[in-house]
């Protein structure tokens, strides 16, 4: 034990000046607000060294971190540089395994298509993985990023970390008292239940697969709408994970040096981590991968590497032979645990058109028996149905903390384009108590007003084609009415609404008149310019009736002219083309000559 105190004094002493570079150089460059200390401490406007959320609100569960800072000098050091101690740690440390590197920016690629807004660096992710679990262990992974063996963080039974009642039944973690952090992510059941992905396409969600949390995590982090290129969302982000001012400090570290530079290593080769941030005298810290050390009063939870990590897809199958245990009933109960019911609290109508943003938002309150309220017990929303509608960030789970009156305000719900009925489910977070539905309806896209574009009117002749297009712009409320369904028809006139069968005309893909035209909608813009008009030979004033879904309608008047009449010949010029009924010149007529009377 002396040995490893006097090895984290030597360690601590050469560390803090790379804490204080490490961190002032990111308070200069990304963190405006973010102040240093003389001791190389960082602190935040909004963030305290101690959890101001309850524990499994957190990704983690808050559960210990390594607290290893990364080298002074540059993760790339010049071939000048000589090869010293110090530059074989920093070349060492900035490796990354290549499956864990890959599992890392894969989920970048992820998340800049689906989130784009989001901005998520992979340096982000391998700061997180390698203060969560040394990059998996030093990258001791299968081929397709499966930890050889389980990572599991202690058991948080509230003996020195949080105390998280298991929500799992074991199935992730194999303790079927209380949850532990899994996986080289390091998620708590709870949280890996919502928020865990399947990032390398096996139709599984492996808390132990990197490519699955690396994706969960990336989507985590991605969660509320925060922009991670803007340092007061990085800095949130980061304190969701785990929320401590010295666990941001270390991962910011991590991230900017990893930012300057890393390269990839064979899996296996990475180096590990050695000091834990429940290191203290008397106790030997708890590595995920290990079993964590019984403490006084505490129940050993059950060792990491006894068996594998069930799958999330056969939930309930705690560890062999081990019957549900109740825990001691010393053990103070949490709020959680005092929750009987959900009510709602005063949501009103859920109902919002295709594409738009739900008005009201989702309120429920937690209750004991005796209906006094909850306060402190995170409440999960869960989208179900058949629907593309989303919490904001694109999220189908959120998970909220009640308030002190006992009320949890589910984010803003963003309808999509599928229209029907669906509902979302408020339940309590690691207890099957009773919850809430809510019936939600996204409607068609509608439109209430109609204009003309442009203020020529449509004309043209007699089985010609009307040379300008019609072309209208729909609005709701004064707005744009984007991809709302239009119908155009030609009528009969004003009050007689059916289709007229002569007068102008559309074509349809083989060239025939066809006078209704159904399909259209406008585009983003709320515009919609129709297909060429053409007319028939029938002369005279015709009508065209715009509708939308929605009812809002506009008649366009067709003016078709008379086809232009051929001019008549003017008189002849007789003495040019004589009239051949006119008498013959009696002189040219050989009938009237005289005779001519042959010579004797």
């Amino acid at each position: 034990m002396a040995a490893h105190i006097g090895r984290r004094l030597r360690k601590g002493a050469a560390t803090t000046a790379v804490a204080a570079a490490a961190v002032a150089a990111l308070s200069a460059s990304q963190a405006p607000g973010v102040t240093v200390d003389d001791q190389g401490r960082q602190s935040t406007g909004d963030a305290t060294s101690a959890p101001d959320t309850a524990a499994d609100d957190s990704a983690t569960g808050n559960s210990p971190y390594y607290t290893d800072l990364p080298p002074l000098n540059s993760p790339n050091p010049s071939p000048s540089a000589g090869s010293g101690e110090t530059g074989d740690r920093s070349a060492a440390e900035a490796g990354i395994p290549a499956t864990v590197l890959d599992a890392y920016k894969r989920a970048e690629a992820t998340l800049r298509e689906k989130k784009s807004g989001c901005n998520l660096p992979w340096q982000l992710l391998a700061a997180i993985g390698k203060v969560e679990s040394g990059q998996a262990r030093g990258g001791r992974v299968t081929a397709d990023g499966t930890t050889v063996t389980p990572i599991l963080g202690p058991q948080l039974d509230g003996n020195g970390f949080a105390l998280i009642r298991d929500t799992d039944n074991g199935a992730y973690d194999g303790n079927r008292m209380y949850d532990q952090a899994v996986g080289p992510m390091q998620f708590i059941p709870s949280t890996w239940d919502w928020a865990g992905r399947d990032g390398n396409g096996d139709g599984r969600k492996d808390p132990n697969n990197i490519y699955d949390a690396a994706l969960a995590a990336g989507h985590y982090l991605c969660r509320n709408d925060w922009d991670l290129s803007e340092p007061g969302d990085l800095r949130k982000a980061i304190l969701s994970y785990n929320n401590s001012t010295d666990y941001l400090n270390t991962v910011l570290s991590w991230l900017e040096y990893y930012r300057k530079g890393t390269h990839e290593i064979p899996d296996g080769t990475g180096t590990l981590p050695e000091d834990r941030s429940d290191a203290r005298p008397g106790v030997t810290p708890s590595a995920p991968g290990t079993t964590p050390s019984a403490r006084p009063g505490s129940r050993p939870g059950k060792p990491s590497g006894s068996r594998p990590s069930p799958s999330p897809a056969d939930p309930g199958t705690g560890s062999p032979g081990t019957p549900p245990v109740t825990p001691s009933p010393s053990t103070p109960p949490t709020p959680t645990d005092t929750v009987h019911h959900l009510e709602d609290a005063g949501t009103g109508t859920l109902t919002a058109m295709a594409d738009h943003t739900f008005a009201e938002r989702i309120s429920t309150r937690a209750e004991t028996k005796a209906g006094k309220a909850v306060a402190k017990v995170r409440i999960r929303f869960t989208i179900v149905g058949d629907t593309d509608a989303a919490f904001a960030g694109g999220e189908s789970v959120a998970t909220v903390t009640t308030d002190a009156s006992g009320v949890a305000v589910a984010p803003a719900l963003q309808a999509g384009e599928r229209t029907g009925t669906f509902a979302v489910q408020a339940a309590v977070a690691g207890r099957s108590v009773k919850g809430v539905p809510y019936k939600v309806t996204v409607t068609q896209r509608v439109a209430d007003a109609l204009t003309r574009v442009g203020d020529k009117e449509p004309a043209c002749v007699a089985g010609g084609e009307f040379a300008e297009p019609v072309e209208v712009k729909a609005t709701y409320g004064g707005e744009a009415a984007g991809k709302v369904a239009v119908t155009a028809k030609l009528v009969r006139s004003a009050d007689d609404p059916a289709e007229n069968d002569k007068g102008p005309y559309f074509k349809d893909a083989d060239g025939k008149a066809l006078r209704t035209l159904t399909g259209l909608r406008t585009d983003a813009d709320g515009r919609l310019t129709l297909p060429k008009l053409y007319a028939d030979d029938t002369a005279g004033t015709f009508l065209l009736r715009i509708t939308t879904a929605g009812g809002a309608t506009l008649d366009v008047k067709l003016t078709v002219e008379p086809a232009a009449t051929p001019s008549p010949d003017p008189d002849p010029d007789p003495s040019a083309d004589p009239d051949p009924s006119a008498d013959p010149d009696p002189s040219a007529d050989p009938s009237t000559e005289p005779s001519q009377t042959p010579a004797a």
